[in-house]
């Protein structure tokens, strides 16, 4: 069995969000503490890609399973993975690996609820269960999004309290602003899949709005982003370095202006994805740089 077939249904290069929210959570500790526990860290971040590996294995299965990828025209960032429907795995060899991953990263959850108690209990409660009813119940209820801006602003504050055994509203604020990035890589990516959703019962913002509202409706997720970062820069809650995140700008200018022209053509969607994905990522990258500067 080829690795780069498991490499595939993982969705690598989609794991890099949860890297940044570790990431953050370790930055704002660091910024806020001067302090730094390694082994924490490591295995922080082992148990929330974990996590993000198990969601993504157990929505390619019950996508396949309910026949949904079996009616999307895929591209590199949309319409699943295409290792179920091209029968390079077994849908029960990815189910048994998602839900694997979801144990080992509740085991090391678990360690931390031992050594932190209640907080984190209640973070890695959410995270199972919003995991296993991802695919087959959130998703059929429009919170798809949603679940990921919580994931993230989850991710970031289960890190930062981790590190520091504190709850501030910085890493709260802060781990919306990755988790609304994060969203509106989730957001466009599912415009190419409309047809496919709507036909077989989810009901993703695109279906609820509707493709051509909804490529106006994209323009709220930076204007999120950056309300947060302005008034935590203006109120001295966040480092004046984190306006480095305004060179990102660019990239979600660039994917919004096509996106309104080319809603309902898969083939030139690639582009704002593209370039949507590449925001994302370059924006929660210059925000943990914002914080490890200082003065």
């Amino acid at each position: 069995m080829s690795l780069s077939v498991w490499i595939r249904v993982i969705r690598l290069k989609f794991l890099l969000a949860s890297v940044i929210a570790v990431s953050l959570g370790l930055a704002i500790s660091w910024n806020i503490t001067n302090e730094f526990n390694a082994i924490h860290a490591v295995l922080t971040m082992i148990g929330v890609v974990s996590l993000h590996v198990s969601v993504d294995l157990l929505n390619d299965y019950w996508d396949f399973k309910r026949g949904i990828d079996t009616n999307t025209q895929r591209t590199k960032m949309s319409g699943g993975t295409g290792v179920l429907p091209e029968g390079l795995l077994k849908p029960s060899e990815v189910y048994k690996a998602g839900i694997g991953f979801l144990i080992f990263g509740g085991i090391i959850g678990g360690f931390f609820v031992f050594t932190f108690g209640i907080t984190i209990a209640i973070i890695l409660l959410f995270a199972i269960l919003s995991i296993y009813f991802y695919s087959t119940k959130l998703v059929n209820w429009g919170l798809a999004e949603v679940f990921v801006a919580i994931k993230g602003t989850m991710i970031v504050l289960g890190t930062f309290y981790i590190q520091t055994n504190q709850i501030l509203e910085i890493p709260i604020f802060a781990g919306i602003v990755v988790g609304v990035l994060s969203a509106s890589v989730l957001f466009i990516t599912s415009f190419p899949d409309h047809d496919a959703d709507k036909q077989k019962g989810r009901r993703t913002l695109v279906i609820l709005f509707g493709r051509e509202k909804a490529s106006l409706a994209y323009w709220g997720f930076p204007i999120i982003v950056y309300s947060i970062i302005f008034i935590f820069v203006i109120t001295e809650y966040f480092p004046v370095y984190t306006l480095l995140t305004l060179f990102a700008i660019p990239l979600v200018v660039k994917s919004g202006m096509k996106l309104k022209s080319v809603y309902a053509d898969t083939k030139k969607m690639i582009q704002p994805m593209s370039a949507t994905i590449s925001f994302s990522r370059i924006c929660g990258a210059l925000l943990i740089l914002g914080f490890l500067i200082n003065p």
